[in-house]
């Protein structure tokens, strides 16, 4: 009877190293290529940046994407010496028929060796007249900050995913009842 008491922990052992074994294989998961940045271990513009997202009109129940919108990128930045500099702002491409846009940034771009701490990306214009009033969704007033990034090693970038931004044909109206 004794003897059945020192052999049950074996096997149980054995298998708790196989599931530690199996847990730490290197098996792919969806956020594997998706890194969150250290902005004071690395400098955000280390590389090529890009920027893409979507930008819909929002009419109603319907979502149509806004072709020819653009989105405004804004960096803070400090100068060589840490000091905090004027902030840096570009605007992506005009979005395709899809509504997709894409925006990049090299390290080239960047005047004075100024250092990229916070970018953000901004709903910038709509070429519609009847669809042309941001809404903050998704922060596309307050601006959405560009935190995950998906590594691109072939084209030396992290690539940023922002989005989707919508405008809207009219401001909401606030009745006071009156």
């Amino acid at each position: 009877m004794a003897l059945n008491h020192l052999f049950f922990p074996a096997p149980l052992f054995l298998l708790s190293l196989l599931v530690i074994a199996f847990a730490s294989g290197d098996e792919y998961s969806p956020n594997q290529d998706l890194e969150t940045p250290n902005i004071e271990k690395e400098d955000l513009l280390s590389t090529i940046i890009g920027i893409q997202g979507l930008v819909y009109c929002k009419s109603g129940p319907k979502l149509i994407p806004l072709e020819g919108a653009v989105a405004r990128i804004t960096c803070l930045a400090v100068d060589k010496h840490g000091f905090e500099a004027a902030p840096f702002s570009f605007l992506s491409e005009a979005c395709d028929p899809k509504g997709y846009f894409f925006a990049t940034l090299s390290p080239s771009e960047v005047e004075d060796n100024r250092k990229l701490k916070e970018c953000r990306a901004f709903l910038e214009l709509s070429p519609s007249e009847t669809c042309n009033v941001p809404t903050d969704v998704n922060k596309g007033i307050s601006g959405a900050l560009l935190g995950s990034y998906r590594l691109l090693s072939d084209k030396k970038m992290k690539l940023y995913t922002v989005g989707p931004f919508f405008f809207t044909p009219e401001p909401k109206s606030i009745s006071n009842g009156y």
